[in-house]
């Protein structure tokens, strides 16, 4: 139970970035988020908007994993969740790593202690 609490949170996080990517990106607080110009925010709008996808993919997997009690299901979506935060902190920023990776990755630890 505690894992599934805490796989809800890393959906909903993922929900966010979703609504960030996609249709926050190139206003104020999207761009406050992501340290961006103007300028930068356009440029850059459809390569979030795809990234915003790729984030509802993880977020609908997640789900998945909730609603069916899939153990493997949990366990791919999460993994993929760890791999994506541990790329975002090798070419993004560190903190990305605490932000998504380390979530998931609490989850995956707790859904192998159960």
């Amino acid at each position: 139970m505690i894992a599934d609490i805490v796989i809800t949170i890393v959906a909903l996080l993922h929900a966010w970035f979703l609504v960030l990517e996609m249709f926050l990106w190139t206003r104020p607080l999207g761009r406050k988020v992501f340290r961006m110009s103007v300028e930068q925010a356009a440029a850059t709008k459809t390569l979030a908007v795809n990234q915003g996808l790729y984030n509802g993919f993880l977020v609908a997997g997640l789900v998945w994993g909730l609603v069916g009690g899939d153990f493997h299901v949990k366990i791919f979506f999460l993994a993929c969740v760890v791999l994506a935060g541990v790329l975002g902190a090798m070419t993004v920023h560190r903190k990305v790593f605490f932000i998504q990776a380390l979530p998931a990755l609490i989850a995956l630890v707790l859904l192998h202690l159960h």
